[in-house]
């Protein structure tokens, strides 16, 4: 249970930095105002009727605040300690490379819950107004959640790959837009190309939570997701071995 030291360890570090707060504020206050925005443009266009679409609308618009603020989160968990020459450090301690991954993963997840579950109180006393279905709203959180854990740990395995902040921030942004555009150009692709494409789309698979439907095959990718960026990571930590450090 060595990983929740290091765990213990990151989430003394984001809650004693004035960043992380600010992260969590832009995060509450832009989900907040797309909710709010999202409820005016439905009740004034969509007749009330919600299983049509209003959670669709609103956790499409949180999947980007996700894509905002995460990276922002995750850029500082390997890229710091090697800038400091913590990592050296980090490294002659009796922990080994998997329970470290797992520790700062584990506490940027936390991280984002704490960030995630205040957005509930919205739905929470709109439905004092207006009781709906739970279900579809359950699933679309499912689906944010799940998705957030793959922002997360591909923002990991990036940070572990440079010691300059802004790099990996910048980098973990390139490879997430790039798994959103991926099927933004389907038309001058063969159909079978296409295909394969979706498979692979980070956003295609979140689209049917947002509409409320779970399908196992899209817990299961995003499952392979986060394995395989972890995994990787692991891989990047242990190249140090091959260059003598240990």
């Amino acid at each position: 249970m060595k990983f929740l030291v290091v765990c213990r360890r990151e989430l003394r570090s984001y809650f004693s930095s004035y960043i992380a707060y600010i992260l969590l504020a832009v995060f509450l206050l832009l989900s907040g105002y797309f909710f709010y925005s999202d409820l005016i443009f439905f009740i004034l266009f969509g007749g009330y009727i919600l299983p049509t679409g209003l959670w669709q609308y609103v956790f499409l618009d949180m999947r980007l605040c996700a894509l905002l603020v995460l990276p922002l989160l995750t850029m500082r968990l390997f890229a710091e300690e090697k800038k400091l020459g913590t990592i050296e450090l980090l490294w002659t301690y009796p922990v080994r490379d998997g329970e470290i991954v797992m520790g700062k993963f584990l506490a940027c997840w936390i991280f984002f819950l704490t960030m995630l579950l205040p957005t509930a109180i919205n739905p929470l006393i709109f439905y004092h107004f207006y009781q709906f279905a739970i279900g579809p709203l359950l699933a679309a959180y499912l689906g944010i959640f799940l998705l957030g854990t793959a922002f997360i740990a591909c923002g990991v395995f990036i940070s572990s790959l440079t010691e300059n902040q802004v790099v990996s921030a910048m980098a973990t942004y390139g490879i997430l837009v790039f798994f959103w555009f991926l099927t933004w150009n389907e038309e001058v692709a063969d159909e079978r190309i296409v295909h394969v494409l979706l498979r692979l789309s980070l956003f295609d698979h979140f689209y049917n939570f947002s509409r409320g439907v779970i399908d196992t095959r899209d817990v299961a990718f995003f499952a392979l997701f986060v394995s395989l960026f972890l995994f990787l990571t692991l891989e990047s930590l242990g190249v140090r071995k091959w260059r003598g450090v240990r």
